[in-house]
């Protein structure tokens, strides 16, 4: 949860934080594209560390780093500090949630893992609630350094409390291992293979590879919106009040919470056809409602963009799938490595999107609150359809070499 506030908390005042550092649009989603490759770029080695030394120092590790970070953009006074702040910050977020994910193949039996991960991901993402609503209000009530400063406090707070509280695996045993309470088969999670053989084992593998354009293709729109371009966009795009907005934020937020589980057990219902069933349905539906609201001659309806908000919300639980593909496709030994390589799919696109949305309206003249329009906004956002359209074809296109590989479906016969 506090991972998430961090990773949001730019998001919630962007407005502000353009304002502060008198940033244009470019440089503005540069705050977040960073953030975003840092994290991405982070998974795999925070995967193969995980591999080697389990969760807890890992956790602590992220939860300093964020700290610092936060301190930083705190009292930075420049762009170019700013963005080193968020470095710091985007190394630490990489750091939390694979542990997290660990600890649950770890602690829990497989059977339960779907849901378990589900709720992980319901829990985390109150971290996006504290970020938009009390965060905001601090900022507005105080000052920036004091806001970000408290939530530096807090991440020194809590790497004590994951020091303190955390452990890598039950007392009772001597290794990182799972359980199948159906089977009894023991499996240890830790390894001392060679990096790189483990990194191109885990890749070869196309359910590993389905892992990775699932999670590519389902967040990264929620995640612009909420990250960065979803304030903005409804205030001086859609011309909502501030209130408004938040809410429209805080519906995203409120209904990925409820989806989570409901995606969670179907997923754990449907194995083999979570892709067609639950994966390629919630991009359709996103990429709907944008496109509704992006052809719409005028302001879209208030209902409308609640209407967008819970489309979105269904990219979250739709992403986590991608890590059930990823624990079912590999061996405990590459189980983080894997895990690395499906999250940084997600985050990944989101920076081309963020980035991609923020050049759109500078190439328009759009670039800063004084100049944002609803028009500028409407061509900027249209960027996500080719991210959208690739991913698919790549989610069909591993989901069949997956089904092959497992014995679901015939091998391709050779035109002779």
């Amino acid at each position: 949860m506090l991972a998430i506030t961090n990773r949001t908390s730019l998001g919630a005042v962007g407005v502000d934080a353009a304002e502060r550092f008198q940033a244009d649009a470019s440089t503005l989603s540069l705050f977040a594209v960073v953030q975003l490759a840092v994290y991405g770029g982070m998974q795999i080695p925070i995967g193969v560390l995980l591999d080697k030394y389990g969760a807890r120092p890992i956790i602590t590790v992220g939860m300093i780093l964020m700290a610092f970070g936060q301190l930083t953009i705190a009292i930075s006074p420049s762009i170019g500090i700013a963005i080193v702040a968020r470095i710091l910050l985007g190394a630490g977020d990489a750091a939390v949630f694979p542990a997290v994910l660990r600890l649950i193949a770890i602690w829990f039996p497989a059977q339960r893992g779907p849901v378990m991960v589900q709720l992980t991901g319901v829990l985390g993402q109150a971290g996006q609630l504290v970020a938009l609503i009390p965060l905001a209000a601090l900022l507005h009530a105080t000052s920036w350094t004091i806001t970000f400063g408290s939530i530096a406090g807090l991440g020194i707070l809590f790497a004590i409390l994951v020091w303190l509280v955390i452990r890598n695996r039950p007392p009772e045993l001597d290794a990182d291992i799972t359980v199948n309470t159906d089977t009894g088969v023991v499996r240890v999670v830790t390894s001392a293979i060679d990096t790189g053989v483990g990194i191109r084992a885990a890749w070869a593998h196309p359910g590993t590879r389905l892992a990775f354009w699932s999670h590519f293709t389902t967040p990264f729109a929620g995640t612009a919106f909420v990250l960065l371009w979803g304030m903005p966009f409804l205030t001086a795009g859609e011309g909502v009040t501030t209130g408004q907005a938040a809410t429209i934020i805080s519906t995203y937020v409120v209904a990925g919470m409820f989806l989570g589980p409901i995606i969670g057990n179907l997923s754990g219902r449907m194995p083999n056809r979570r892709s067609l069933a639950l994966v390629l349905p919630a991009v359709g539906i996103q990429m709907i409602a944008w496109i509704v609201i992006l052809l719409l001659p005028g302001p879209a309806p208030l209902w409308l963009l609640y209407v967008l908000a819970v489309a979105l919300a269904t990219g979250g639980p739709a992403s986590m799938i991608a890590f059930d593909h990823a624990r079912t496709h590999n061996p405990a030994h590459r189980l983080s490595t894997a895990t690395g390589l499906t999250n940084g799919g997600g985050f990944i696109s989101a920076l081309i999107a963020i980035f991609l949305i923020g050049l759109a309206l500078d190439l328009q003249g759009a670039g800063t609150p004084e100049t944002y329009s609803l028009e500028a906004f409407r061509i900027a956002f249209l960027a996500q359809v080719p991210i959208w359209l690739v991913g698919s074809a790549f989610i069909l296109i591993e989901r069949k070499r997956t089904r092959i590989r497992i014995g679901l479906d015939p091998e391709r016969r050779t035109r002779r």
